[in-house]
């Protein structure tokens, strides 16, 4: 897969700055003028992307009330079906092409996780820069044909995949001549616990899909989504929302905007800590470096005196001989009067 990956003036690659998403998903309410002021606090957060999912509930699922179509799996979810999830969930599609303008009118990539064939047309028309996947549709093997095709980059989480659900979607990308595709680590429970995260797993996912990958975080707070940028993880997709009070879908682990702003404050703190691989001492280091241990004199000598514990010191800073010095010179005699505060230097041993 491809490393390098250029996205409206962004780069995601390894030596690139993280490329954050805010994901609206249902925590506009249903209300246009709450999805554009989400998208601002995405702006105001800095974030580098607002995303936006592209269904309705007839094209993800079924409206069916039987035993499978109910959510039953210990979520927040729990007590309604997928149907009835979906209608208070979806983004209306209407709304989609002007928020697309609002978006890109301050500078965000807007783009969207189609959920079916008919969306991928609808995102199409709208020219979208770039698709995301989400965990439940990685083995939607049809879908991720049918984006691969556009020759679009693909952002794919992984929350429900097993190894071979991965390789499987990978290789219909590149059937499709599209490797440019970022995985994304990501734990598919709402909220996550923290425990089920894995963030040893991003330095693995790199390893065994040749890939860059970041992370998709549904836990509470930041973190996690910093220590997953320290992991190597070049993506971060956080939800975002005007106030977890007013409730919705998603609220109960979506970040507030001045979470996320700390969010991503820390993301670019820890991009700059990072470093690079290598135990050279930096400019700053190197000046730093004249307070460190030295050998000096510690007390007013005539020539002739023995060098001893009172009268020889190891002390900051680092004008006088190297401390591995020392024990050598205990014992020997000073070549010629010297004060207190004189740098340890060879021409004052008595040869």
């Amino acid at each position: 897969m491809n490393k390098r990956i250029e996205i409206q003036g962004h780069v995601i690659s390894n030596d690139s700055p993280t490329f954050v998403i805010a994901e609206m998903s249902a925590n506009h309410l249903m209300d246009y003028d709450r999805a554009v002021a989400i998208i601002k606090a995405a702006k105001d957060a800095g974030a580098d992307a607002i995303k936006l999912q592209t269904y309705t509930p007839d094209t993800i699922t079924l409206n069916c009330d039987d035993p499978c179509f109910q959510i039953t799996q210990g979520t927040i979810w729990d007590g309604t079906t997928l149907y009835k999830l979906y209608q208070t969930a979806y983004t209306p599609w209407e709304w989609q092409p002007k928020l697309k303008e609002v978006a890109e009118s301050m500078g965000l990539v807007f783009f969207s996780s189609p959920f079916d064939l008919t969306s991928v047309d609808f995102l199409e028309k709208l020219l979208v820069p770039i698709y995301k996947v989400a965990s439940f549709e990685v083995n939607d093997i049809p879908l991720i044909r049918k984006i691969a095709r556009t020759g679009k980059p693909i952002i794919m989480s992984t929350g429900v995949s097993y190894l071979g659900d991965i390789e499987l979607a990978l290789q219909t990308c590149r059937e499709e001549g599209n490797e440019n595709v970022v995985l994304l680590k990501c734990c598919s429970a709402y909220p996550s616990p923290y425990e089920d995260i894995n963030l040893k797993g991003i330095p693995a996912m790199q390893e065994v899909f040749d890939c860059t990958v970041g992370l998709s975080d549904h836990t509470m707070g930041c973190a996690v989504a910093g220590a997953a940028v320290a992991m190597g993880a070049r993506v971060v997709e956080k939800h975002l929302t005007l106030s977890r009070a007013d409730g919705g879908a998603d609220a109960a682990f979506s970040m507030e905007p001045q979470e996320f702003k700390e969010m991503v404050d820390q993301i670019r703190i820890i991009e700059k800590a990072m470093g690079k691989a290598t135990c050279e001492l930096t400019p700053k280091q190197k000046a730093s470096r004249d307070h460190a241990r030295s050998l000096f004199i510690a007390q007013d000598m005539k020539a002739g005196d023995v060098f001893t514990p009172r009268n020889l010191r190891s002390v900051r800073p680092s004008c006088g001989l190297h401390t591995k010095y020392y024990e050598e010179l205990l014992g020997k005699k000073i070549s010629r009067d010297a004060h207190l505060g004189t740098p340890m230097s060879w021409d004052l041993v008595e040869s």
